[in-house]
């Protein structure tokens, strides 16, 4: 059984950094993408960023682009969201995801393993 939980959430003031943590069990990694997922009151869950757990590669969604920086330990079965220049709207409930076929990494339809979320407030 697949389990995500993400930690490191919490409250910041714009303009600080924040790191989430997702761990990752019950599951080897071969050509599984990895994701962050944002919710906001109102909104749909959009798409921060992803990574191909083998080989490294990344994509950002834009308004992650150039402020966020998404990577993994791959002994320690961790991904992480590193976040700088946090600004109210990335406020928000982030969710860690799994797409073990590696296919349409944008679309949230295709990530099949979700963990709990954590949540990320971002005072002005």
């Amino acid at each position: 059984q697949v389990q995500l939980v993400e930690s490191g959430g919490g409250l910041v003031q714009a303009g600080n950094s924040l790191r989430l943590s997702c761990t990752i069990s019950g599951r080897t990694f071969g050509g599984d993408v990895m994701g962050w997922f944002r919710q906001s009151p109102g909104k749909e869950r959009e798409l921060v960023a992803t990574i191909h757990w083998s080989g490294g590669y990344t994509y950002y969604g834009e308004s992650a682009e150039g402020r966020f920086t998404i990577f993994r330990d791959k002994a320690k079965n961790t991904m992480f969201l590193e976040m700088q220049g946090l600004k109210p709207e990335d406020a928000g409930v982030y969710y860690c995801a799994g797409n073990p076929r590696g296919l349409r990494i944008r679309d949230r339809e295709s990530y099949e393993y979700w963990g709990q979320g954590t949540q990320v407030t971002v005072s002005s």
